[in-house]
This record gives structure tokens, C-alpha cells and sequence, in this order.
């Protein structure tokens, strides 16, 4: 599918498989998440810039690669998106973060606004907007746009599930947003849910169902 990579590797085929399951507890829910979150930022930016620095090791003077560029941006749509959010700040700390509050209307499916948060420069730095879920993508869509507004030219979407849908819906509103996702479901339901999927992320991170 144009603009979208599937990531297959075998260690999150395993745990989005254990994720799917109702019996899956809160606790192991949320475990399983953070560490699929830092095999999936793993593979989002393995293609990122980088420069020569001069080192010192303990033994001599070498030209060592190091990342080129301002920090990195995760931007998480609030409230499901940190949950990938700790697990990809345990790989790049140095990250910058910011939140976006957006919510889904369940009788209208669009998104509703209500928080914005980013650091400066955004114009100068990779921004990977991160949500477990990309189902009707309005979303994704709004806070995308909402980072755009701010100055964001180059922008990745991570997700751990995508609809077709969801993936059609964001595409024709961002077809310059590369999709990064660790499967693509069958369909949404008519309450807007991906199916098979694995229920409301949000709620099964945190047992607010």
C-alpha cells in the first residue's frame, strides 16, 4: 500500500497477538505496549540522518556517526498515544514531546480538540505523531494538521493498528505523512471500531472500561 509500511517482525507480530487477546490483563496490556512501542520506534527511524563527530576513546581519536539535526519530536495524541510514547522515550530520551488532545465524537466520529502543547522549531525537526489506533483517522488527521499549523514540514505517523479505512481517510489529507503500523485490520465496524483490532486501547491501558 503506497505511503505505508507494515512492520513484520516477528517479536511485534507476537505481542500485538497477546495484546489482541480479552483475557490480556491491564497490567500485561500496558507492559506489552511499552515494549512493542520501542521495537516500533526501532524501526521508524532507522533511516535517520546522521553526521561525523571527533571522539575520544579510551585507546585514540576517531570520527564516530551521531544523529544530525535538532531532537526528534513524538507528538501523542492523547490520552492512548502514551502508551507508545514511555516505551519510545526509553530508546531516545533525549526526545522532545509534545501532546495533543483530541477525542473522537461517538455520534458524529469526527475529532474534537482541546489541548495543544509542542516545543519550538518544529519546522526543523522530525515529528512522529504517535496513536495505537488509526481507525476513521479523524484524529490523526486533526492533529497533524495541528502540528502543520505550528510550522511541522516533515512529520511521520506511528501506529500499532490501521483500518483500510483509516489509512484511505488520512492519506487524502496528508499523502506527505508516511504511515509506520505493526498490522493492517480488516475493517471498521459501524461504531467505527477496527475489526478484528483489540478493543479500545485506551481503555484496556488503563481499565477504564
Amino acid at each position: 500500500m503506497d505511503g505505508v509500511t507494515v512492520i513484520e517482525h516477528p517479536l511485534v507480530r507476537h505481542k500485538l497477538t497477546i495484546m489482541r487477546k480479552k483475557e490480556t490483563s491491564t497490567a500485561g496490556f500496558r507492559r506489552l505496549l511499552r515494549e512493542i512501542s520501542t521495537l516500533l520506534c526501532y524501526e521508524v527511524t532507522r533511516d535517520l540522518e546522521m553526521t561525523m563527530e571527533t571522539i575520544d576513546t579510551p585507546l585514540e581519536t576517531i570520527q564516530a556517526p551521531v544523529l544530525e539535526g535538532k531532537k526528534l519530536v513524538f507528538a501523542s495524541i492523547l490520552r492512548a498515544g502514551n502508551g507508545l510514547l514511555e516505551g519510545m522515550l526509553e530508546l531516545v530520551p533525549s526526545a522532545r514531546v509534545s501532546h495533543i488532545g483530541v477525542y473522537r465524537d461517538h455520534d458524529t466520529l469526527e475529532a474534537v480538540e482541546y489541548y495543544f502543547k509542542a516545543p519550538e522549531s518544529l519546522d526543523a525537526r522530525l515529528i512522529i505523531v504517535v496513536d495505537p489506533m488509526l481507525a476513521t483517522g479523524n484524529s490523526s488527521i486533526a492533529a497533524v494538521e495541528k502540528l502543520k499549523e505550528r510550522g511541522a514540514k516533515n512529520i511521520r505517523f506511528l501506529c500499532l493498528l490501521a483500518a483500510p479505512e483509516g489509512i484511505k481517510n488520512f492519506r487524502e489529507a496528508h499523502p506527505d505523512v508516511h504511515i509506520y503500523t505493526a498490522a493492517i485490520d480488516s475493517h471498521l465496524n459501524e461504531k467505527g471500531y477496527i475489526v478484528p483490532g483489540l478493543g479500545d486501547a485506551g481503555d484496556r491501558m488503563y481499565g477504564t472500561k
